[in-house]
């Protein structure tokens, strides 16, 4: 729902609000526990900034100056779209009480912009050009919450995990690569307790939507780009690359698309039949009949002799592969939502699906990047790989280790594996590790 987004519900005192989430924050700062007022959303991404060590009392650091930062603004995709970011937020961060700024995928400031008063403020915080903003470095904050979730979000005052920052409200939305989805990084006002209505929250996202849209059009003048969402839904969504909305497909349709986008030179009838429903035995005027409906909704872009779709279309799950064959792992795990078409049965999707998680995983665990891990580990596709588990409690350090620890004894438990002799042990040479138990 929107307004679980949202700082504040209508009506509630923001001083009132605020003391009470910075009793809560100091109460979860010295014991762990959280609860009411809290946000669910707030208490979960206090925990990521725990488990990423991230001191209350810290800073966000400067990873980029001078020479280099120019550059990566040069660079960066958002660069053709801050004329209309200053065109739509400029004036409010202009008015002596707002900032304005712009961070790239990773959380690191490419601008921040506006009264010279304000930006002298947030200097005291490091809230600068060139400052890495992303949760496991800044703890949770407007732009780097944004980044986690993939969402329009607000942090309100003491919502800050970082003291520094509790004076401040904030509201920030992802801006996606329209061709890929990719996430290009966050669009941000950053002000006082005013902020936290849900105008501000609603200014954002619409600025977010308009760089989306101004970036299409500056793409090349080609034949439409096509994008099938798979990744994490039950259905596709065909992007068609026009203006009309997005086509949501039925389970079976969506089956059948994403294995003809996966084989753009066609599939016969047979090999399509055994890739939806294996060795059972099914009448092929059942297929030909799912054909002729899905043809209804496609249109020319089906066609048959070998069936097959007569424009390239791409998936979600190109940008992770792509991703994983450059190597870029924080790329690769953002663009995974979740397993693709998670209830279909057909052998064929069940093969794309688990050759794609598993790529994905194999490459986390060999790279030992704690970030990394602990954000796959902690989505419901990852909660419980025990390799995952164990990779993140070896790659933090002794002092940190103590819930993931825990968490990886537990896992032993549930499967039957005797403990390790110390949390943060590899595992023994040869062992195997058993799937989750089904539910």
């Amino acid at each position: 729902m929107f307004r679980q987004w949202l700082a504040l519900e209508a009506g509630a005192d923001p001083a009132e609000r605020a003391g009470a989430v910075r009793r809560a924050h100091e109460a979860f700062l010295a014991g762990g526990a959280v609860g009411a007022p809290v946000r669910g959303l707030i208490a979960d991404s206090w925990r990521r900034s725990a488990r990423a060590s991230v001191p209350a009392d810290r800073t966000a650091s400067v990873d980029l100056t001078d020479d280099d930062l120019a550059a990566h603004r040069r660079e960066h995709p958002l660069g053709r779209v801050m004329p209309l970011f200053r065109e739509l937020l400029g004036g409010i961060a202009e008015d002596g009480a707002h900032l304005l700024s712009v961070c790239d995928e990773q959380g690191r400031m490419l601008w921040v912009e506006g009264h010279a008063d304000v930006r002298r403020r947030a200097e005291r915080m490091n809230f600068v050009p060139g400052a890495r903003w992303s949760e496991p470095h800044a703890g949770t904050n407007a732009p780097g919450t944004a980044l986690a979730l993939g969402h329009p979000v607000q942090i309100f005052a003491a919502e800050h995990y970082c003291r520094p920052v509790q004076p401040w409200t904030c509201a920030a939305a992802p801006v996606h690569d329209p061709r890929t989805r990719r996430v290009l990084g966050a669009v941000d006002i950053t002000g006082g307790d005013h902020l936290a209505s849900p105008h501000s929250l609603a200014l954002v996202q619409a600025t977010a939507r308009a760089a989306e849209a101004q970036l299409a059009s500056l793409l090349p003048a080609t034949a439409p780009a096509r994008l099938l969402e798979v990744l994490g839904r039950d259905g596709a969504l065909l992007h068609t690359g026009r203006s009309e909305a997005p086509i949501r497909l039925g389970a079976r349709h969506s089956e059948i698309v994403l294995l003809l986008a996966s084989h753009p030179d066609g599939l016969s009838g047979g090999r399509l039949a055994l890739e939806l429903y294996g060795e059972r035995d099914v009448s092929p005027v059942t297929l030909r009949a799912e054909l002729s409906r899905l043809r209804g909704v496609l249109g020319p872009l089906l066609a048959s002799r070998p069936y097959r779709l007569t424009a390239r279309v791409r998936t979600d799950c190109d940008t992770v592969a792509e991703a994983l064959d450059t190597g870029d792992l924080s790329t690769a795990l953002a663009a995974y939502r979740g397993p693709l078409l998670p209830l279909s049965e057909a052998p064929g999707v069940a093969r794309m699906r688990r050759m794609l998680e598993d790529r994905l995983r194999r490459a986390l665990i060999a790279r030992r990047d704690p970030e990394l891990l602990d954000t796959w580990v902690r989505t419901p596709w990852g909660e419980e790989d025990l390799e995952a588990w164990e990779a993140l409690v070896g790659a933090l350090p002794p002092a940190v280790r103590a819930v993931p620890g825990a968490r990886l004894r537990a896992l032993r438990e549930v499967y039957g594996i005797d403990p390790p002799p110390g949390p943060g042990f590899p595992r023994r040479p040869g062992a195997t590790f058993p799937q989750p138990p089904v539910a």
